[in-house]
């Protein structure tokens, strides 16, 4: 017979950033970051803010920590809460079950409650109007009054696949209501290093445009260069 896994497992050996780190992508855009990992390291666009962000200013920067649940279960999140430091981003995988909400107001203000930075999970959420009055940022697939239930198994701060990028308790989570962005642990510090040049380098564009440019210097050289085909 094979054995039944615990109920709950939880990981006791977590990383985390530094206060430092944490507080180099404070008011970073997601899309910053992004261009410091060439181009990488987004959610899948399915999980965004909630409500779009018409209610609730969804942005938050903190170390991510993970629960993972069974599709429909809620007991990783429920125990995590327990575990939850100032600042974390609490990443909850659902197993992208949409069937029922992963979340509502009342967990939504437990992390609050906890000092978390926001909630992302690749399922729905509920109570809508309760969640805007809690003001939790959270970014989900969308919303259910269908509820779920907590009977496990389940893990807390073990690594979790969600909307296609795995995540690790201590990675750096930069959301917005353009999306959700995982920074890996092992490089955080390569990607504020290249912040500042993504960062001059916006900045240099933006003073392109405000002088009128309507076209990338890159793309007129190929226009005007030999490697082009007129038909």
């Amino acid at each position: 017979m094979i054995e039944e896994p615990p109920r709950l497992t939880v990981n006791s050996n977590r990383k985390r950033p530094t206060a430092a780190q944490i507080a180099a992508f404070q008011g970073v855009p997601t899309g910053f970051v992004v261009d410091a990992m060439h181009g990488k390291g987004a959610l899948s666009g399915t999980i965004a803010p909630i409500g779009f962000g018409r209610d609730i200013d969804c942005v938050a920067a903190g170390p991510a920590f993970t629960a993972d649940n069974r599709p429909s279960d809620i007991m990783g999140t429920l125990a995590a809460l327990n575990f939850l430091q100032d600042g974390d981003v609490m990443v909850a995988g659902f197993a992208g079950f949409q069937g029922c909400a992963s979340a509502g107001d009342r967990v939504s203000q437990m992390i609050k409650n906890r000092g978390g930075a926001g909630y992302v999970t690749d399922g729905p959420m509920r109570d809508y109007a309760g969640v805007v009055e809690v003001g939790l940022p959270c970014w989900c697939t969308g919303l259910t009054p269908n509820s779920p239930y907590a009977s496990g198994p389940a893990t807390v701060g073990l690594p979790v696949d969600i909307g296609g990028v795995r995540v690790e308790t201590g990675d750096m989570i930069v959301a917005d209501r353009d999306g959700v962005v995982v920074v890996p642990f092992a490089r955080i510090d390569a990607v504020i290093a290249a912040l500042g040049s993504v960062r001059a380098a916006e900045e240099a564009l933006d003073a392109e445009l405000s002088a009128d440019l309507t076209l990338p210097s890159g793309i007129m050289q190929i226009i005007e260069g030999d490697d082009v085909s007129y038909v």
